[in-house]
């Protein structure tokens, strides 16, 4: 199964009836659109913010997995600015930038490991982006196990 179709199937996104616009075979570009569909619609008729989140939660640790393979990548934290409402089916644009790429490379050459935050965006069809996102990638060694930490429960 093609890089493309893999990732319309991917569960969540096949519920939301995500398309491919564009996937590069490096990883370093993908653009996906998210139909405003009646279950997408919030009650002021606009995308539900879950849609949102639920799509631009695991693309930049997709792009990070494809680039710097033989890594254990998963998204550490997120925010979302919902800037304007998502009035209509809207295309999420993530580019890996070059000096991110660079910046994680030297990280894992130097020290095994690399967090890097990443800014991209979904935009509405008239082109205006109305959310933006802050995503941040942990890249860990295969196997790598966070230390947990032990809490008092009272």
């Amino acid at each position: 199964m093609s890089p493309r179709r893999r990732l319309e199937w991917y569960p969540p996104f096949w519920l939301m009836r995500v398309k491919v616009v564009e996937l590069s075979e490096d990883g370093r570009r993908i653009y996906l659109r998210l139909p405003l569909t009646m279950l997408a619609r919030n009650m002021g008729n606009n995308m539900f913010g879950g849609y949102q989140a639920s799509i631009a939660d695991p693309i930049a640790a997709i792009a990070c997995n494809r680039i710097f393979p033989g890594y254990s990548v998963f998204t550490r934290a997120m925010s979302i600015d919902f800037l304007y409402p998502g009035s209509s089916d809207l295309e999420l644009r993530f580019d890996m930038p070059p000096e991110a790429e660079e910046a994680i490379a030297r990280d894992l050459r130097d020290k095994d490991r690399s967090t890097h935050t990443f800014t991209y965006g979904l935009y509405r069809q008239d082109g205006v982006m109305c959310t933006q996102i802050e995503n941040t990638v942990a890249i860990r060694p295969l196997g790598y196990k966070a230390a947990i930490k032990k809490r008092h429960i009272p």
